[in-house]
């Protein structure tokens, strides 16, 4: 039998916060048109744009370059607070979350190379 791989279950926590960061940015499509100049063809299109792209790259977190992709969508869902500046305070926070998945994941890929896991140890007879 073989161990669970820890990291598979991290890119599975990657693309879960990207499909509810999804859900976040396009709910301030709801308050766009509260902020003047906000509700333009450009504003919705760019939050509409991000939205997809963060569902996309949920399922693109098992590539190698999954993640930078992800994290290139916060600096997006910040940028995106020119709109809606709520939508940037947002971004903000959600920066904050991956960078504790992304402490997160070193954590555990240094465990894993020290042979640290659970999955690791072996059982006593």
């Amino acid at each position: 039998m073989t161990a669970p791989d820890p990291m598979k279950g991290i890119r599975g926590v990657f693309a879960v916060t990207l499909i509810l960061e999804s859900i976040v940015v396009l709910l301030a499509l709801l308050v766009l048109p509260k902020f003047g100049d906000g509700a333009t063809p450009l504003g919705v299109a760019a939050i509409l744009g991000v939205a997809v792209l963060m569902v996309v790259a949920s399922g693109l977190q098992r590539r190698r370059w999954g993640l930078g992709l992800a994290l290139g969508l916060q600096v997006a869902t910040i940028a995106c607070g020119v709109f809606v500046p709520a939508l940037g305070v947002m971004g903000v926070v959600f920066a904050l979350v991956w960078a504790g998945l992304v402490w997160f994941q070193r954590d555990v890929a240094e465990k894993m190379a020290r042979g640290e896991l659970p999955s690791q140890q072996v059982p006593d007879s």
